[in-house]
């Protein structure tokens, strides 16, 4: 696959997670996010956008949520890595780990956390500009939602402004 191949990231905030009394690391899901989760699942098979690796935080929230999302697309990615360094992770850490994708993927998945994965979707789409990008500004990034930033180049490339915003979708939607 070229470095000019035109290259996908899916990023996917952790479903809603309960608060018993547990580490933060071991939160579970709520069952909103139960419910959201799957939904969000079936947005993406509805977009017809399926990615070839997941890159998920170690946390229990974002190993419920893959898993519920999963399970609604059409086809399952390559590969799933489980991925320390995405638990709470600033934009910048979140970054490095995506420039480490190998090139013969083109549809890459990051299912994190806020603020990270907003800031990441902000940073990457510095330069751009629209009515979905405004919104995620304004509306912040809520459980379950998805944005879906393109951009042409190497993994290696993905820096702040390199992507354009193509798509938000959140549970309210």
């Amino acid at each position: 696959m070229s470095v000019d191949t035109p290259r996908r990231i899916i990023v996917l905030r952790h479903a809603k997670a309960d608060w018993p009394s547990v580490p933060d690391h071991e939160r579970p899901l709520a069952d909103r996010g139960r419910r959201d989760a799957p939904a969000a699942g079936r947005w993406l098979a509805g977009t017809g956008i399926n990615p070839e690796l997941v890159l998920c935080s170690t946390a229990l929230r974002t190993r419920e949520t893959w898993k519920l999302v999963g399970h609604e697309l059409p086809k399952r990615p390559r590969r799933t890595v489980y991925e320390d360094r995405l638990y709470e992770a600033s934009p910048g850490e979140i970054i490095a780990v995506i420039q480490e994708t190998p090139d013969e993927v083109a549809d890459l998945m990051l299912v994190g956390h806020n603020p990270g994965v907003q800031g990441l979707a902000e940073v990457l789409t510095a330069e751009a500009e629209g009515d979905t990008l405004i919104r995620l500004r304004r509306g912040g990034f809520p459980t379950s939602a998805i944005a879906v930033l393109t951009f042409t180049g190497s993994w290696k490339a993905a820096e702040p402004g390199a992507a354009t915003l193509v798509a938000f979708h959140s549970p309210q939607d």
